[in-house]
């Protein structure tokens, strides 16, 4: 069962940590595409370039990049990161 839940109160919530490039962003930029203008989405992933790669192209896209933190629990790995995203 999966217990990954968001950590704020974005409107969408997307976990692309099994995913590798390019697929961390085609995923991501199809959410996004199904979101109205103002809405955020968060987004749990892993890895150094799906960390480089996704903030940057949703930005290129011209969304906001509202916050990005690493995720710190006893339970995940490390290097685990949460995005959010707002759409413009």
């Amino acid at each position: 069962m999966n217990s990954i839940k968001p950590s704020t109160d974005a409107d969408y919530f997307l976990d692309i940590t099994a995913l590798v490039c390019p697929m961390t962003f085609v995923r991501t930029k199809l959410m996004i595409e199904s979101m109205a203008p103002g809405q955020t989405l968060e987004v749990r992933l892993q890895g150094k370039e799906p960390l480089e790669n996704v903030p940057r192209s949703a930005s290129e896209l011209g969304h906001e990049i509202v916050s990005l933190s690493q995720e710190n629990t006893d339970e995940t790995p490390a290097g685990i990161h949460r995005l959010v995203i707002r759409k413009n």
